[in-house]
């Protein structure tokens, strides 16, 4: 691998964009993708690497919009889906979407993008918040016996949860308490939230529970991963500033939070960042400067593992 050292917690040297895609409109050159999609890319034109990232349970992708054009920044096209607006405890039909939406990219994807902007999808990953972390890694162990015409090179768990207690899982589950046993052959990185396991009040449980939550799915992962434990910080902190409307303000009161979001936001995007760049791009220098603490990071950092 390349070995280069930038500050990833920075915005990068891109100028971004941000643009909708409707999957209700009527396109006469293309297909509208399969689920609305908010799209953060560089201006700059040039060929960039693909993320395709997930939502939380209940939340809107525009939540994500500052954390995703934080990652494009550094030179990446960023895809978060709207998968549902309304959702059970079964994540089957995120699964078949993600999968559909990962076929489209092939055709819809670049006739969709400013004509300077070129995806390479032979660059992809694959990511999520909580429940949309979950939904990752069930694409990754091919549930439902689900495949996709493109291959995953990395994949992603912001703060992963696989339900609302141990033994309470989301159908299907995805954990299986068995150290190292999800068996598939790409990059991991599971960022854990310090305060995610802990009540906000005691009408509701935490939002990231012990015995579903960030520990055990770094638990089940092969080589190689990376994890890291953001010490002071909550389930949805890495979220916008500000997010508006009903779905906005519960995000402020269900989870225990830290003191303000920027914090934890510019180190979720720094890291995906640096974990981006060695996986997809072959230069594991931000990366190594994270692990042996060689840069400064925006947090205080609960814990840290690399297998």
């Amino acid at each position: 691998m390349c070995s280069s050292v930038t500050n990833v917690f920075e915005i990068g040297k891109y100028t971004t964009q941000l643009q909708t895609v409707d999957s209700c409109s009527s396109y006469k050159q293309y297909a509208p993708p399969p689920k609305s999609l908010l799209i953060a890319t560089p201006i700059e034109g040039g060929e960039f690497p693909v993320l395709l990232f997930l939502h939380g349970y209940v939340l809107l992708n525009s939540f994500y919009s500052q954390l995703i054009q934080h990652v494009a920044s550094h030179g990446f096209i960023v895809i978060a889906p709207q998968l549902y607006t309304v959702a059970g405890p079964d994540i089957s039909d995120e699964i078949y979407s993600v999968a559909a939406i990962t076929n489209w990219l092939s055709e819809g994807l670049c006739k969709i993008l400013p004509p300077n902007i070129e995806p390479n999808l032979h660059k992809l990953a694959l990511g999520g918040h909580s429940r949309g972390g979950k939904t990752s890694f069930a694409i990754a162990l091919r549930k439902l016996n689900i495949t996709t015409d493109l291959k995953f090179s990395a994949i992603i768990g912001v703060d992963p949860v696989d339900g609302m207690d141990i033994g309470k899982q989301t159908s299907p589950p995805i954990l299986t308490y068995v150290p190292h046993s999800f068996n598939f052959d790409m990059a991991t990185l599971v960022i854990g939230s310090g305060l995610g396991d802990v009540k906000r009040n005691p009408l509701f449980p935490p939002c990231a529970p012990k015995g579903v939550n960030h520990e055990n799915f770094f638990s089940e992962c092969n080589k190689p991963s990376w994890y890291f434990v953001a010490k002071d910080y909550g389930h949805v902190d890495m979220l916008d500033d500000e997010t508006k409307g009903v779905r906005g303000k519960v995000s402020y009161c269900l989870c225990k939070n830290g003191e303000s979001r920027k914090p934890m936001r510019m180190f979720v995007g720094g890291v995906m960042v640096a974990f981006l760049k060695a996986y997809l791009n072959g230069d594991n220098g931000d990366l190594l400067a994270i692990r042996d603490k060689k840069v400064s990071v925006p947090v205080e950092i609960k814990f840290d593992h690399y297998v």
